[in-house]
């Protein structure tokens, strides 16, 4: 079987556990972009490029039209928590 296989194979295996409440679930609290950019006083149009997307992609975030999760999540709690580290990471 392939790499890919095996990796689908074991993905399921653990989302099953998950579900019957058994092994380890990672579960992180919802994060707010609004509140993520007003706690760094920051504007829709200087936090979008922070997120590498666009502008009214951003905005649909605050509106609840899209739902933040995976990577994105995570990158807005380090915005949170050290938003000129990834100023700094992002300068040329």
């Amino acid at each position: 079987m392939s790499t890919f296989g095996d990796d689908l194979i074991q993905s399921l295996k653990e989302a099953v556990a998950h579900a019957k409440g058994e092994g380890p679930g990672i579960v992180h609290e919802p994060v707010s972009p609004r509140t993520v950019r007003e706690e760094a006083k920051l504007t829709q149009a200087q936090m979008a490029p922070l997120m590498g997307m666009s502008l009214s992609g951003y905005r649909k975030w605050e509106q609840g039209a899209r739902r933040v999760s995976g990577p994105a999540a995570t990158l807005l709690r380090v915005i949170q928590r050290e938003p000129e580290a990834v100023r700094r990471a992002l300068s040329n």
